[in-house]
């Protein structure tokens, strides 16, 4: 129950902080899929997100 907690969590500040992130390049990435429809636009930053996991586990390991 504690993971689904902090995936919610993390996702609501990683949402907020997307236009900001988008301005360092994060979500622009070769391997993210944006595309709009009806007027909205979605985002599917699957090697930003590859990018940032392997980033954090760095950090983690030498922590």
């Amino acid at each position: 129950m504690r993971w689904l907690l902090t995936m919610f969590l993390a996702l609501v500040v990683l949402t907020a902080l997307q236009p900001w992130l988008r301005k360092l390049g994060i979500g622009r990435l070769p391997g993210d899929v944006n595309f709009r429809i009806g007027g909205r636009q979605y985002s599917f930053p699957f090697a930003s997100t590859a990018l940032l996991s392997l980033l954090m586990f760095l950090i983690a390991r030498l922590i």
